[in-house]
């Protein structure tokens, strides 16, 4: 379900983005690296989380809404950890522009990371996504994977979600 809200803000465009100046300090960076042991893992996903650039109105085209982009990653277990293994930023014709992690990380209970795709950073383009990996060495509740986008533009802004999918999962009974 993508919900579409309206929100009075004030326009914030500060330039284009040409693609290899995306610094911004993503919370994802300042979690714990941990290694990995795959004989321990009873279950994990391969989730794909479309995120949107820009979106078109009026005459398609010739006009575009340039969006920031949030991936959220929430852990919704009360007592056990998730392990992010993966988090890769595709754009429209699925070439890889980022993978945001090197290492494994830990995610705890009740925990939530991001990562923030800047509004003048156009180059996933209309069909941009992510691809997250997560597993874990316990059975845990599913976590939430989904994309937040805004705009503003004068007075009035415009913001959506977009939940992950699941692509694969892994479960193994203990």
């Amino acid at each position: 379900m993508v919900a579409v809200f309206l929100i009075g803000l004030i326009s914030c465009s500060n330039g284009t983005f040409n693609g290899s100046e995306r610094q911004q300090q993503n919370r994802i960076d300042q979690l714990q690296s941990i290694p990995l042991n795959s004989q321990k893992i009873v279950r994990g996903q391969t989730v794909y989380v479309p995120i949107y650039s820009h979106i078109y109105y009026y005459n398609r085209q010739e006009h575009t809404l340039n969006l920031s982009a949030t991936l959220s990653i929430r852990n919704t277990d009360l007592t056990n950890s998730i392990i992010i293994t993966a988090v890769r930023y595709y754009d429209t014709n699925g070439q890889l522009l980022e993978q945001f992690i090197k290492n494994p990380v830990e995610l705890k209970p009740l925990a939530s990371t991001d990562v923030f795709i800047g509004e003048n950073d156009v180059t996933g383009g209309l069909g941009a996504n992510f691809i997250v990996e997560w597993a874990a060495e316990k059975q845990v509740y599913e976590p939430v994977i989904e994309a937040v986008m805004i705009s503003t533009a004068s007075a009035q802004g415009i913001s959506f979600v977009s939940p992950g999918r699941v692509l694969q999962e892994y479960s193994q009974k203990n």
